[in-house]
C-alpha cells in the first residue's frame, strides 16, 4: 500500500517542482513589471509589489515608435505564417501523395534545413537586400521568416496527410471530384489540428527573431524585440520598463497559445508520429 502510495506521490512532486521551476521566471518578469523602482533594486526580494504602479508599462507603451513596432512584428510575422501554410500544404500533399523521382532526398533535405542554424544566412540576406535596394523594408523580413518556418511546417503537416486514408480521397473523386477538389473537401479540413499548431510554432519563431532586423532595417523599419533593448538610461537599464515591455511582448503569443492550446497540443503530437 505504501509502495502503491509513494509511487503515485513522487510523480506528481516532481511535476509540482518542474511546473514552479519554468512557471517562476515569468511570475517575476510581471512582478517585477509592477513593482516600484526602489523594490525592483532592493537587496531583499519582494515577491509580491503590493503597493504596485503601472508606470513602467506607461513607459514601455510611450517609447518612441511604439506602434510602428508593433505593426512592424504583426505584418512579418503573419505574413511569414501565411505564406509558410499555404506553400507548405502544398508541398507536404506532394511529398505524402505523389511519387516523383528525388523524392526522398526532397525530404532529406527539409529535415537538413530544419536543423540548420538560419543564423549562417545572415550575410547572404542582407547582400541581397542591399543589391535589390530592400533594406529598411519589411518584404525580406517576411520572406526569410517564412524561409525559417517553412521545413518544420512541411514535415509537420506531411505527417498529417499521410495519416488521411486514402479512400476517402479516392471516394470524392469516385463521386465526381477532382483531385484538387477532393483536398479541399475532404483533407483540408481534417488538417485543422496540424495548421494550428504549425501557425504556433511559426509565429513564436517570427515574432522572437532578432539579429536579422537589427542588420537589415533601421528605425521606422524595426520590430518589437528591438524595441525590448531600448530602455537604457545613462545610469543603466531601465529594468522596470524592460520587464513591462517583456511582458507586453508575451501577450499576443499567451494569447494565441490559448486560443490553440487544445488543437496545437494534438497536433503536434499527431504530426510527430504518423505517417
Amino acid at each position: 500500500m505504501r509502495r502503491s502510495l509513494f509511487g503515485r506521490t513522487w510523480p506528481n512532486v516532481i511535476a509540482v517542482v518542474l511546473a514552479v521551476f519554468f512557471i517562476f521566471p515569468v511570475y517575476w518578469m510581471v512582478a517585477t513589471a509592477f513593482k516600484q523602482d526602489r523594490d525592483i533594486i532592493s537587496r531583499t526580494p519582494v515577491f509580491l509589489p503590493l503597493d504596485g504602479t503601472v508606470d513602467h508599462f506607461t513607459t514601455a507603451v510611450n517609447a518612441p515608435n511604439f506602434w510602428t513596432y508593433v505593426a512592424n512584428s504583426l505584418t512579418a510575422t503573419v505574413g511569414a505564417v501565411l505564406l509558410s501554410l499555404v506553400i507548405a500544404t502544398l508541398a507536404s500533399f506532394a511529398i505524402a501523395r505523389m511519387k516523383f523521382r528525388g523524392r526522398k532526398t526532397f525530404v532529406l533535405v527539409i529535415m537538413v534545413a530544419q536543423m540548420a542554424p538560419w543564423e549562417v544566412m545572415t550575410i547572404a540576406v542582407y547582400m541581397i537586400s542591399r543589391d535589390n535596394q530592400m533594406l529598411n523594408s519589411l518584404v525580406p523580413l517576411t520572406l526569410f521568416y517564412m524561409m525559417m518556418v517553412l521545413p518544420f511546417t512541411i514535415w509537420t503537416l506531411r505527417g498529417f496527410i499521410a495519416a488521411v486514408p486514402k479512400e476517402l480521397e479516392e471516394s470524392a473523386m469516385v463521386d465526381g471530384c477532382t483531385r484538387s477538389q477532393a483536398f479541399v473537401k475532404v483533407i483540408f479540413p481534417l488538417l485543422a489540428p496540424g495548421l494550428m499548431s504549425t501557425s504556433l510554432f511559426g509565429f513564436i519563431t517570427a515574432w522572437n527573431e532578432f539579429p536579422l532586423v537589427l542588420i537589415l532595417n533601421k528605425e521606422e523599419g524595426k520590430t518589437l524585440p528591438l524595441w525590448l533593448s531600448s530602455f537604457k538610461t545613462a545610469f543603466g537599464n531601465d529594468w522596470g520598463a524592460t520587464m513591462a515591455a517583456s511582458t507586453l511582448f508575451a501577450i499576443p503569443v499567451l494569447i494565441l497559445f490559448v486560443f490553440l492550446q487544445r488543437k496545437a497540443v494534438g497536433g503536434l503530437t499527431d504530426g510527430a508520429v504518423k505517417g
